[in-house]
């Protein structure tokens, strides 16, 4: 099967890319998460100056991950000098993730344009307004003579208008989406967040915040016919999938591999033909955008169905039924005057018994 992709004229050989973060933080790290298989490399972000960052940085639980890593925590001669230098061997689209004041980017592009193929650039400091946020696309698409993409933070209150202001100002396409937060995590052991960051805040991501980035990129997708990379909460093949069907061209993947280890991404590259398969799509290309349709509110009632070959009677439908509709004892009972067709029972089935009413 062909699962590659091309994002603004650049070709991957597949659409998981590494998200700009620790694991991409040197040459060293880089070579290693190409090993594999990956369809590109981004780096992590680049700014004017090394990171001071605090320790601890980095939590995690099988869900999330909170960090407080900031940038690189090395200045721009170390990449320049050393990094940058040390994966031009890669045979593969290399991104060069920096940021944030178009003070900085000026300063950034032109010693950094030559050792990769496109940039990204977080706005994650720059804040919610617009107008500055359009002046560094644009100053950096000019500088850039490559694509630029604009990477938007999920606090951003209009994903759209983001995209159309940074694509009217010459970016190429959008990130979507960077970290969550600011975030306060608790050790349930000591009762206090273990962060060294100022007031122990960090930023979220990993699997919990994938609903957030699949709607932001949906959002963008069906009003803008731009390039997207998707990022934020991908685990699996399956997950690279839905990305694409709401139309994402590629999909960036990190706090996974921070909770479930580095093979992470060969397991989710291994397993994307075959997921592709079970949609029923013949290659990766033919899935983007399949997602895009709008569709209007319904307000129709749909009662659960039962199936007693599949049912354990374990009771948990009736124990999380808001509106008390179902009574469990020998069998599975739904009053249907009371049933609000809400669907909480079918999402929370553990055997798939109950059937008819999500679509």
């Amino acid at each position: 099967m062909d699962l590659s992709t091309e994002i603004a004229g650049i070709k991957f050989k597949n659409p998981l890319l590494p998200a700009a973060g620790p694991l991409t933080g040197d040459d060293e790290k880089m070579k290693y998460i190409a090993s594999l298989g990956v369809g590109g490399m981004v780096t992590k972000t680049i700014s004017t100056e090394a990171a001071k960052v605090p320790r601890p940085c980095i939590v995690a639980t099988k869900d999330y991950v909170v960090n407080a890593e900031l940038w690189s925590e090395y200045g721009p001669n170390k990449w320049i000098e050393e990094f940058l230098p040390g994966i031009q061997s890669l045979k593969m689209p290399k991104i060069i993730s920096i940021g944030y004041s178009k003070e900085q980017i000026e300063w950034l592009i032109p010693k950094l344009r030559d050792f990769g193929d496109a940039f990204e650039i977080s706005t994650h400091y720059v804040g919610k307004d617009l107008n500055p946020i359009a002046e560094v696309a644009r100053t950096a698409s000019k500088l850039a003579k490559k694509p630029v993409f604009m990477k938007i933070s999920p606090h951003m209150p209009d994903p759209v208008e983001f995209a159309k202001v940074v694509t009217e100002a010459g970016a190429a396409g959008v990130v979507a989406v960077n970290s969550l937060g600011p975030v306060y995590y608790v050790d349930p052991k000591t009762g206090n967040s273990p962060l060294g960051s100022e007031n122990r805040y960090g930023w979220m991501s990993g699997p919990v915040i994938k609903p957030v980035a699949l709607s932001i990129v949906q959002r963008i997708r069906q009003s803008l016919d731009i390039p997207v990379i998707g990022v934020g909460g991908v685990k699996t093949a399956e997950d690279v999938v839905e990305f694409l069907e709401v139309g994402a061209s590629a999909v960036g993947m990190l706090s996974s591999a921070l909770i479930f280890g580095k093979e992470q991404y060969r397991r989710t590259v291994n397993g994307l033909e075959e997921a592709l398969k079970k949609r029923g799509y013949e290659s990766a290309k033919s899935a983007i955008g399949r997602k895009l349709e709008i569709h209007h509110a319904d307000f129709e009632v749909r009662n659960p169905v039962v199936d007693p070959e599949k049912c354990t009677l374990c009771k948990l439908c009736e124990y999380v039924c808001p509106y008390f509709a179902i009574k469990v004892s020998n069998r599975v009972e739904i009053d249907p005057n009371a049933c609000f067709g809400c669907g909480l029972c079918e999402s929370r089935c553990p055997t798939h018994a109950i059937s008819g009413v999500l679509k």
